[in-house]
């Protein structure tokens, strides 16, 4: 009976998604990245950006996700960091907050375990644009 309750919450979630609505690729994500993140992480995501000289512990090199993962990008991960979630981990000066990310309409995010979360566009847009950055070995 529980497996039924959290299908059903699961598939009540998804029916709040944008219906029909384009899903956001790595293109929608670079817009937000250099307005976000280029700031510290630099425009090419290596760590080199504006802030960066002036902090402690420079940003990490965010083309190099996946070859920290063992050739895996953790979405579940990835996203946690960006919205927040697992900020609190972070050792240094953390991320700020992007409040302006989690505007807008929700869309399926599927992080890897194969489960649609809805999940504000914004925020799947910027991971889908990591995702397509990353380095190969």
């Amino acid at each position: 009976m529980r497996k039924i309750a959290i299908a059903f919450a699961g598939l009540t979630a998804l029916g709040a998604c944008q219906q029909g609505a384009e899903m956001p690729g790595p293109q929608d994500g670079r817009a937000l990245f250099m307005e976000n993140c280029a700031v510290c992480h630099g425009a090419d995501a290596k760590g080199n950006g504006e802030l960066a000289r002036s902090m402690a512990k420079p940003p990490k090199d965010l083309t190099l996700i996946e070859i920290r993962n063992k050739g895996s990008f953790p979405r579940a991960r990835v996203m946690s960091l960006v919205d927040g979630y697992a900020r609190s981990d972070m050792s240094g000066p953390g991320m700020p907050e992007f409040g302006a990310l989690l505007e807008g309409d929700l869309v399926p995010f599927d992080s890897g375990d194969g489960i649609q979360t809805p999940t504000p566009r914004k925020l799947v847009a910027l991971v889908e644009y990591l995702e397509s950055i990353q380095a190969k070995r």
